[in-house]
């Protein structure tokens, strides 16, 4: 499949280096960003991008230039839910399938998040249908259930965990705060690089039809492995709270990554 062209609909944290990675395998890589001024920027790095805004009405800009000749396309579009923005993400992404069933794709990878599980399930895997009652849970169960559920389209589904790597890394909002909560949750993390090379494996096994829970196999608790990263990077450790009593927290595990793809994490979490 390496000479086919994949499209990717968010060239941001994520899809950008994504972007960059598959163009080193050989593929033929476009994408979207939010403006016009940061397609140019990135036209003239080299980059075939399209200007593509997500609306609660319609898809505007250019859509059909992006979709168009695409193979397979990777949706990585963070969905704007937090603090509770009101937004309707499944309104949103409603539109943007019509337009990918107009430009008859017939493959399509779907960056979800391992918030759709309910921390009352405790511990889950791919194999476990998600029951999270949050108004973002909810959104994107019902907007993974859009994409699943069109007969034109072969979806993979990739739950990914908390992110990290690059930029991201939570302990620095953290370091120095005292009396958190939850110190004993395990953690469910996953670093960018491990995201990229799931997607690859996904577009290059060509392994369609699928859910995939991306979180790192090693779960230390969170009061563990922030301090340790507090340390790395010479911050002041957080301080977590004394164990709750009968908490249930939820711990995230893939069988089918393994299973499936033969997939191996390359680096420790701590």
């Amino acid at each position: 499949m390496s000479k086919n062209t994949i499209g990717i609909a968010g060239l941001g944290w994520l899809g950008l280096p994504l972007a960059n990675y598959l163009d080193m395998a050989g593929y033929k890589v476009k994408g979207s960003v939010t403006s016009l001024k940061k397609a140019k920027t990135l036209q003239q790095n080299g980059i075939d991008a399209y200007a593509m805004q997500l609306n609660e009405t319609e898809v505007s800009g250019s859509p059909k230039a992006l979709l168009k000749g695409v193979d397979c396309l990777v949706i990585a579009i963070p969905p704007g839910l937090r603090r509770n923005s009101g937004v309707n993400h499944v309104l949103k992404m409603s539109h943007f399938l019509s337009e990918v069933i107009s430009a008859k794709i017939k493959k399509v990878v779907l960056v979800s998040s391992t918030s759709v599980y309910g921390d009352a399930q405790g511990e889950v895997t791919d194999k476990d249908a998600p029951h999270g009652q949050t108004a973002t849970a909810m959104q994107l169960i019902a907007v993974e259930q859009l994409f699943c559920n069109a007969p034109e389209l072969e979806t993979t589904i990739v739950r990914f965990g908390g992110l990290i790597g690059g930029n991201r890394q939570p302990v620095r909002y953290l370091a120095g705060r005292k009396e958190l909560l939850g110190g004993q949750a395990p953690v469910n993390l996953i670093e960018r690089g491990d995201c990229i090379r799931i997607i690859s494996e996904i577009i290059k096994q060509d392994a369609f039809g699928h859910i995939f829970n991306g979180v790192h196999p090693q779960h230390p608790k969170k009061q563990d492995y922030y301090r340790s990263k507090a340390k790395e990077l010479d911050l002041e450790a957080p301080q977590f709270r004394a164990p709750e009593t009968d908490a249930i927290f939820k711990k995230i595990d893939s069988i089918y990554l393994d299973l499936i793809l033969k997939f191996e994490f390359e680096n420790a979490l701590i």
